[in-house]
């Protein structure tokens, strides 16, 4: 066979059709399996696929083996994959061939099964074939797919034809083009040929007509052969790029060797040929050939040959006969309605058949009207209940040919079984027209001359030949004339619908006892629903007397639903029953209802005071003589003041009693009240007003009732004034007392007081009596106020105590000239005797003014002086009893100068100075001195040193050549002396003195290792507040601090902060947890040494695993803290 032509690189392959459906599983197989990842490497893009298929993880525990199986019977192909390492189900796939994916096939052949095992936790997948066709032999694989895993295996299977079985075609025989005509036989076409030279546009067409089921695996395999082959040393005659057999034919491979000793081996789609009746071997020179014999589909495929390491490979195509039409359709006649089957035969068994409907293919599907049954080698197209659109010509196709007919479907003669007949019925009842014809056909319903739309209430029946128009809860407007038409024929069948009802009252709207209320004055419009068909004719009447139409003020007014009795301007007399009657042709109807006239209450009669206080009053009424009608729900109250005309409602939720007590009005003003009665029709008009009262009220108690003084026959009280007065205002007091042990009580002022403070006089001594104080006013006399316990008529002896302030337990300094003046309070009864002296000396009263009174004695100078200053002794004496107390008084003045200032020394530009202390300290400690220089030239002073402490200064820096003189001021907490004592002598900065030569020090060496000068302190936290760690340390060179917990550094941690400070050191801890709580090391560091001190931190308080995971600690510290934590403190957490 010539090789074919080379196809262009950029063709996309078409897609190949599917196979026919199999299902079912049962476990067979005798064939080893064939590892995809196993076989030899082919060549081109296929290798470079199974090399990377082969690195990838192996899946398969158990892998499908290849089987035979007889047509007809049944086959399974089991594949297991191990899930230990799997967190999901992996991915399974099917395939037949190279692109066939077998999932969505499943079916009358084919079934797909996947189970699971927990215990060994391995997946099961089975295939199963059920009674296999001859054209389900082929290769088949198994792919499995888990992430980034992947294993892949193929096997065969042969079926073999039993005795008696006729041959199955080749599935994509079903899939080849039909021809308008049947073909004769052609001559023998090799397929590889026409694919070689076609153009990629008809590769579809090529495929069909010739059966190729694997149309995309064969354009690759073209593609393969039309790569060049290289020239081989080892073969003199490589194999041609393909062949082609009829299925059933035999095959002849012959390859040419350049060596004839070379071993030859033949491989079918990577696996070793071996000898078998299928397969024959012969050698013929340094001739090698293989002849197939019984070709089948499973032959279809790659074959190769090797010889040492060379080998050159082909491409078997197995071609399989078309399909021939054996019986062909026959012409058709059928009425509608009736079922119409187009019935044709086939050479092979389950053949895919295609119809065509004038034309155009007839797909059968859920919501078509035709249906296709195959029956092995029949086909039949049926039709349920014709049409006249399904008159047509009618054509079914094979692959091998095509047969035709014409069906003609006409109408029978229809007759009339049972009539529509006319019907009567009451409204709410049924409507049911039913007709029978000779035809199970379809019609239409009219009403009127309009189509019936059917609704819930309205259904059209078509059962068979019977129809029947359904109407529930028949209405008036369900009345008129029905007509039915048959469709397809001119025939209709008409019917009259007259719908009547007896008369009906409707009730619904009023009360359980038909009773209507109208309000006085009012008009009242009763307006009663009504039904009935014919529309019924209404009659009212009250007793004997009718109620007729008109304009009168009591008339009625009748509408086709409704009757209305209207009454203008309603009056009590109305009150009473009304009665309705109701008559038509259907029947008559009655009802009684009753009309109730209410009106507003009379008014209550003016109401009672009976009680009156500060800002309330107490009032009753009774109630109205005539309620209207309506029982009263309750009462309003209203009050004013007596000369305003405003009145204002003092309650917004009725009053349900016939008694009320108004609040808050205002004390000495007049008030009136009155009321008002309401029902459920309204508000009564209000009743006559009280007669006025005056709300007044005593005052509170007077307060804070105390003994001020008792005496062997007298005792004065005290008090405060009540805490409330009034308006009545406060008239004055009265005060009585009654003797221990009875109940009379005395006056003990005849007029009233407006003090508060009053002496009972005139009592025994030793004896104990009660007292009480009232306040009285325009309103009586206030409750009393009484004092908690008996009074003893006994003067009592205080000891004397003298509370000298706080300002004068040290000494008391004043400047001269400024005033004196101290009190001292004491404490003594009855009034103590007051002694001051100044020295232990009695005080010149001329000089110093002595104020004494009961509780406190006081000290005055106007003008104090030096004199004036020392000691001040204050003797209080009560009976026996002596109580003392000092002061030290200190009168200040400025001091005196200095004594003597001399020049002790010049040299160079320094002049040093001496002095002496002032005579006269001005009575205070000298606090410094003030010292001022001036060149004699102009004499002008300029301080040079203030606030100076001793007695002896260098004053430097003076101008050379100049002379000086130096005075001193002396200094207390006055000021300044008044006057300075200056030098008698000057002092000449001479220009060639003496050259003065410092004195050498040798440096000082502050070198000093680190030393705590204050220790850390072991402290106490609360979780969630900042803690604070302080200590101090010195040392030079300046030492590093490092801060460690629990001898681990605090490096970076933003939940420290670290501060130093002139030696002070400070450790912030933020929102500390009790995760902080440690031993925590401060470590001082310099060239001279090292020094560590610690402490330790205990926080109060715990946190949660998540406060403490937000705040940044590590969760294996976390969780080492809590498991202390909770040891430690079982009960707690």
């Amino acid at each position: 066979m010539p090789e074919p032509t080379k196809k262009e690189e950029n063709e996309v392959p078409a897609p190949a059709p599917p196979p026919e459906e199999p299902s079912k599983e049962k476990e067979a197989g005798t064939t080893p399996a064939k590892d995809w990842t196993l076989v030899e490497t082919p060549p081109g893009e296929e290798q470079a696929k199974q090399n990377a298929n082969s690195q990838l993880s192996i899946l398969f525990i158990e892998k499908p083996q290849g089987g035979t199986v007889k047509v007809g019977e049944d086959i399974t192909f089991i594949a297991k994959v191990k899930a230990e390492d799997l967190l999901r189900k992996p991915t399974i796939k099917w395939f037949k061939g190279k692109w066939m994916d077998l999932a969505s096939k499943a079916g009358k052949h084919l079934q797909l099964k996947e189970t699971f095992e927990r215990h060994s936790r391995v997946y099961t997948f089975e295939m199963q074939i059920i009674k296999a066709k001859d054209n389900f032999a082929g290769n088949y694989r198994c792919e499995v797919t888990y992430k980034d895993k992947f294993d892949s295996c193929s096997f065969d299977l042969e079926v073999h034809e039993s005795t008696g079985t006729t041959p199955n075609i080749d599935i994509r025989s079903a899939f080849k083009r039909r021809e308008v005509k049947q073909q004769e036989e052609e001559p023998q076409v090799d397929v590889w040929e026409l694919l070689k030279n076609a153009k990629p546009s008809e590769y579809e067409k090529i495929a069909f007509q010739y059966g190729i089921t694997d149309l995309r695996g064969m354009l690759k395999r073209l593609k393969r052969m039309r790569r060049e082959e290289k020239k081989s040393a080892a073969f003199a005659k490589i194999l041609d790029p393909a062949y082609q057999v009829d299925k059933g034919g035999r095959v002849r491979f012959v390859v040419e060797l350049a060596d004839p000793k070379l071993e030859v081996k033949w491989y079918k789609n990577g696996q070793e040929i071996r000898p078998s009746t299928k397969y024959i071997f012969e050698h013929k020179g340094c001739q090698r050939i293989l002849f197939i014999n019984n070709c089948q589909m499973t032959d279809d495929s790659e074959y190769y040959v090797t010889a040492g390491d060379e080998k050159c490979s082909t491409e078997l195509f197995v071609r399989e006969p078309p399909i021939m039409v054996t019986k062909q359709l026959e012409d058709t006649t059928a009425y509608c309605g009736e079922r119409v089957e187009l019935e044709c035969e086939v050479s092979e068994d389950d053949a895919n058949v295609k119809w065509f409907k004038n034309g155009e293919e007839i797909i059968p599907g859920p919501k078509s009207r035709y249906r296709i049954r195959v029956e092995g080698k029949k086909h039949i197209l049926i039709i349920e209940g014709a049409t006249k659109a399904d008159a047509a010509e009618y054509s079914v196709m094979t692959t091998g040919g095509q047969s035709s007919a014409k069906l003609s479907v006409d109408l029978k003669p229809l007759k009339i079984l049972t009539p529509l007949t006319d019907q009567t019925v009451n409204l709410g009842k049924e409507i049911c027209l039913k007709c029978e014809i000779s035809e199970n056909i379809p019609g239409k319903w009219t009403k009127n001359g309009l189509p019936v739309q059917e609704s819930d209430r309205l259904k059209v029946v078509h059962k068979g030949r019977i129809h029947k128009l359904v109407i529930a809860n028949a209405l008036t407007e369900d009345e008129g004339d029905y007509v039915f038409a048959p469709d397809a024929y001119n025939v209709t069948l008409p019917a009259k619908v007259h719908v009547i009802d007896p008369p009906k009252i409707i009730l619904d709207g009023l009360d359980a006892d038909n009773t209507v209320t109208v309000i006085a004055g009012n008009k009242l419009r009763l307006e009663i629903p009504i039904s009935g068909e014919p529309p019924p004719k209404a009659m009212w009447s009250r007793g004997d007397k009718a109620i007729m139409e008109g304009s009168g003020r009591i008339r009625t007014e009748s509408y086709p639903d409704s009757s209305t009795l209207v009454i203008d301007i309603a009056e009590r007399d109305d009150s009473g029953v009304y009665h309705i009657n109701l008559k038509n042709e259907a029947g008559e109807a009655h009802a009684s209802i009753k009309v109730k006239v209410v009106d507003f209450p009379d008014p209550p009669v003016a109401p009672t005071v009976t009680e009156v206080g500060d800002d309330w009053c107490i009032m009753n009424w009774e109630p109205p003589a005539y309620d209207g009608g309506s029982p009263i729900l309750g009462y309003f109250i209203e009050r004013k003041k007596k000369q305003s005309s405003r009145w204002m409602r003092l309650n917004f939720d009725l009053c349900k009693e016939t008694t009320f007590e108004p609040k808050k009005m205002i004390e000495g003003v007049a008030y009136e009240v009155r009321i008002f009665a309401v029902n459920a029709i309204g508000i009564s008009k209000p009743s006559m007003p009280s007669r006025p009262f005056v709300p007044l009220a005593v005052t509170s108690p007077p307060t804070l009732l105390t003994v001020d003084s008792v005496t062997d026959t007298t005792v004065t009280m005290r008090w405060r004034p009540p805490d409330h007065i009034g308006a009545a205002g406060l008239d004055g007091y009265v005060l009585e007392y009654c003797f221990e042990g009875t109940e009379d009580w005395i006056v003990a002022n005849k007029d009233l007081i407006d003090k508060t403070k009053f002496t009972i006089t005139g009592l025994p001594t030793d004896a104990k009596i009660f007292v009480r104080v009232k306040a009285v006013n325009a309103a009586g006399a206030s409750e009393p106020k009484y004092y908690s316990q008996p009074i003893l008529v006994k003067e009592i002896i205080e000891p004397p105590k003298i509370r000298i302030p706080r300002h004068l337990k040290q000494t008391y300094i004043r400047r001269v000239g400024e005033a004196v003046n101290l009190v001292i309070p004491f404490q003594g009864k009855p009034r103590p005797e007051l002694t001051w002296k100044k020295d232990g000396a009695e005080i010149d009263k001329n000089q110093i003014n002595i104020r004494n009174s009961e509780t406190d004695t006081i000290i005055f100078i106007r003008k104090a002086e030096r004199s004036h200053s020392g000691k001040y002794d204050l003797q209080v004496k009560v009976d026996k009893f002596v109580e003392t107390a000092s002061i030290d008084i200190q009168i200040i003045d400025r001091p005196g100068p200095p004594q003597i200032v001399k020049i002790e020394d010049v040299w160079g530009e320094n002049v040093a100075l001496t002095w002496t202390p002032p005579k006269d300290d001005g009575n205070a400690a000298i606090t410094g001195y003030t010292i001022q220089k001036a060149d004699k030239k102009s004499m002008e002073w300029f301080t040079v040193i203030e606030h100076y402490h001793r007695t002896s200064a260098t004053i430097t820096e003076l101008v050379i050549g100049n002379e000086y003189y130096f005075r001193v001021f002396s200094e207390n907490m006055c000021g300044l002396s008044e006057d300075a004592t200056m030098t008698k002598e000057s002092a000449v900065i001479a220009r060639d003195g003496k050259i003065y030569k410092n004195p050498v020090y040798e440096d000082f060496d502050f070198s000093e290792a680190p030393m705590f000068t204050q220790p850390l302190v072991n402290t106490y936290a609360i979780a969630g507040y900042n803690a604070t760690l302080n200590c101090s340390v010195r040392g030079n060179p300046k030492p590093k601090i490092t801060w460690m917990k629990n001898k681990v550094a605090i490096v970076d941690d933003p939940r420290y902060r670290m501060f130093s400070n002139q030696g002070v050191c400070t450790l912030e801890i933020r929102k500390p947890s009790p995760y902080d709580g440690g031993t925590y090391c401060c470590k001082a560091v310099n060239d001279l040494g090292t020094v560590e001190i610690e402490c330790k931190l205990e926080v109060k308080g715990g946190l949660s695993f998540c406060r403490l995971l937000l705040q940044g600690v590590p969760p294996n510290i976390i969780d080492s803290y809590l498991r202390d934590l909770h040891s430690s403190n079982p009960e707690e957490y």
